[in-house]
């Protein structure tokens, strides 16, 4: 069978989404399909952009296909009778997002017309599809709050479970992902410039662009936290996260209302570490409960300054929750095989 995989494509801009969509074709390849990885370029700013990109998609047409899978916005606009969405979301500034401080849609007339064009666009793109799934309950709920779609849930597998085995801890928080304002790695530098001088964190992903780069930077050394904080901006390799996941005490992710769990999420509970959430992280607590499978905490740096010094100072607990979260995720069963099944019936 032929089937195309259509996701956006974000110059320099590489995370969870782009690599589920690699793994995706790549699992497909293997499963005996011919498959081509189609990546429509995009940008969110400004929005005076987007009717002509929504455009564009419509009239993008891939007739030699016999199976469509599409992933995100804008891509999933693009038309095909045998189209299956497995959505991640939705351009969220136009929807949830809207009227908080990560989203530049504002109130003016203009832009509001162009949210108008978005959702328009998204209600055709999904009244045209055969089957929406989506990769986690919060964005099916949103889905049919903002849209009136109903959904079904497919989980994501591990892309790369193998590598996420588990070592022997040693004393750091690790705090992966990309490097931005929703993902708020900024708010765990300032929490640990609160905690003891024992407590040590990593930060590694790559930063949506130089600035966020340099303010990271900044930061930590106008807190005086270099001596305990290890910040690694680089695009590094699977393997060089896999060895940070397998050796800490504690993974850390505090995503502002992230749509999913997060895949730092589930590359902590694959290698059996406990993780460190704040109460609006949104997906995230459907896998991290506070006291069984990691810490739930307020979003102040206060809070993760007291959560941060539990997991480094109580390593045995950490162990145990970390084991709790590993058998959750292995209970839910989701597997590449069974994905693929679904994604093409």
């Amino acid at each position: 069978m032929k089937v195309a995989v259509l996701n956006n494509m974000v110059p320099f801009v590489h995370g969870g989404a782009e690599e589920l969509t690699a793994h995706l074709a790549r699992h497909l390849e293997e499963s005996g399909h011919l498959v081509d990885l189609v990546r429509i370029p995009f940008r969110w700013d400004p929005l005076s952009t987007l009717p002509a990109q929504i455009a564009r998609a419509e009239q993008m047409r891939l007739d030699a296909a016999d199976r469509v899978i599409a992933l995100k916005f804008p891509a999933y606009l693009v038309p095909h009778e045998h189209k299956t969405l497995w959505l991640l979301h939705q351009f969220r500034q136009a929807y949830d997002l809207l009227d908080t401080e990560h989203s530049h849609v504002t109130a003016g007339a203009d832009d509001l017309a162009i949210r108008d064009r978005i959702i328009e666009a998204d209600n055709r793109a999904f009244a045209g599809s055969r089957r929406i799934y989506t990769n986690a309950q919060t964005v099916s709920d949103r889905l049919l709050a903002s849209n009136g779609f109903a959904s079904e849930v497919l989980q994501p597998p591990m892309f790369d479970a193998e590598l996420f085995r588990g070592q022997e801890a040693r004393p750091y928080v690790f705090a992966g992902g990309r490097i931005n304002s929703m993902k708020r790695q900024s708010l765990l530098i300032e929490a640990l410039a609160k905690t003891p001088p024992s407590v040590r964190l990593v930060v590694m992903g790559p930063p949506d662009d130089e600035a966020a780069a340099d303010r990271m930077r900044a930061l930590a050394t106008s807190l005086g936290v270099g001596d305990r904080l290890e910040l690694d901006q680089r695009l590094t390799s699977r393997e060089e996260i896999a060895e940070r996941v397998n050796h800490a005490t504690a993974c850390a992710y505090i995503p502002f209302d992230e749509d999913s769990m997060g895949y730092v999420t589930l590359e902590a509970a694959e290698a059996g570490k406990p993780v460190i959430t704040t109460t609006d992280s949104g997906g995230v607590q459907r896998m991290v409960t506070d006291g069984e499978t990691g810490w739930v905490v307020e979003p102040t740096a206060d809070a993760l300054a007291e959560a941060l010094t539990a997991a480094l100072a109580r390593p045995a607990v950490s162990a145990a929750r970390g084991a709790a979260l590993h058998a959750q995720w292995r209970a839910m069963d989701a597997t590449w095989p069974t994905t693929i099944e679904r994604l093409l019936a």
